[in-house]
């Protein structure tokens, strides 16, 4: 793929503060244009001062970071950028239209677009309405409409979803995939593991400061698999290995779980038990983004 055609492209981006703190280590990422990526990672994995680093607000100690074809903070990628980095804030006394009105003037915005912005996160009826009446979610909501003023081809969202309830976190879902339905960009920060496997096209893992994994979600996942519990264990894994080869069959937690379409689970079922195993369940499953999650960090912390 050609460099054109990505929205964000680092390499090796690294921040290092003072001497020892090595908030991002050697980052290479690629978010191609019109897709909606997932930049996944436990809260302090460095995610927060990575998109600081691509919209300019911080020093970037070495490496090189591309962003919609120019450098980070470059004024032409800028007003082709919309972003939302932690949680938004506001005047508490003026409405959600005037706050908009406000950050139009200061950035040289029309303000033909206010409307349009508040329609698209479904705050139209309430953009009259002070801002300290807003719940959680409608003020996240306005700080996407915010960010949507500029119209922009790439769209930058910092854990959109922090302290919103279960239905807010639906809503901010369904909006983030209006959002990336058409030829935007949309890089979406979360620790959030479910809401990530749910919107996101592709997906980069990053731990500690550094990228991990990156591709489609479905790549990342692997395919199905097929969990069997039947007994004696021994006897079934020897089976299974013999069917299946050896690198296809693992035990835990007292089942197998065997690397094999779905569809193969009736000849299974008929080998193992010719082979005189109990087969007490025999199920289709697929890892979740939260299991690849853990296998890639060994356990370090994430939500679902």
């Amino acid at each position: 793929m050609s460099a054109w055609e990505y929205a964000v492209e680092t390499t090796d981006l690294t921040k290092v503060y003072g001497r020892r703190i090595r908030a991002v280590d050697r980052l290479n990422l690629s978010v191609r244009k019109g897709e909606v990526y997932g930049f996944l990672g436990p809260n302090g994995a460095g995610k927060t001062t990575t998109l600081r680093m691509l919209l300019g607000l911080v020093h970037v100690t070495s490496g090189r970071a591309v962003v919609l074809g120019r450098a980070p903070g470059d004024p032409e990628s800028l007003v082709r950028v919309g972003a939302m980095v932690e949680e938004p804030a506001f005047y508490p006394y003026l409405t959600g239209r005037d706050n908009l009105r406000v950050m139009a003037r200061f950035a040289g915005l029309s303000e033909e677009g206010i409307d349009a912005a508040l329609d698209a996160v479904d705050l139209l009826g309430r953009g009259g309405s002070r801002f300290k009446t807003y719940s959680q979610g409608m003020r996240q909501r306005l700080g996407v409409a915010a960010a949507l003023l500029k119209d922009p081809e790439l769209l930058i969202l910092d854990e959109p979803t922090n302290g919103l309830d279960p239905a807010g976190m639906a809503d901010m879902r369904s909006l983030i995939r209006r959002l990336g339905s058409g030829d935007r960009t949309v890089l979406l920060s979360s620790h959030m593991l479910g809401e990530v496997q749910q919107i996101c096209d592709r997906v980069g893992v990053i731990s500690r400061g550094a990228l991990i994994a990156e591709g489609a979600v479905d790549e990342l996942r692997g395919g199905a698999s097929v969990l069997v519990r039947a007994e004696p264990l021994a006897a079934a894994r020897e089976r299974a290995e013999r069917l299946l080869g050896t690198g296809r069959v693992q035990v835990l937690d007292g089942t197998l779980r065997l690397q094999s379409d779905p569809a193969d689970a009736p000849r299974i079922t008929r080998e193992l038990v010719l082979a005189g195993v109990a087969v007490s369940e025999i199920r289709p499953m697929e890892r979740t983004l939260e299991d690849v999650f853990l296998e890639l960090t060994g356990g370090e912390g994430a939500e679902r």
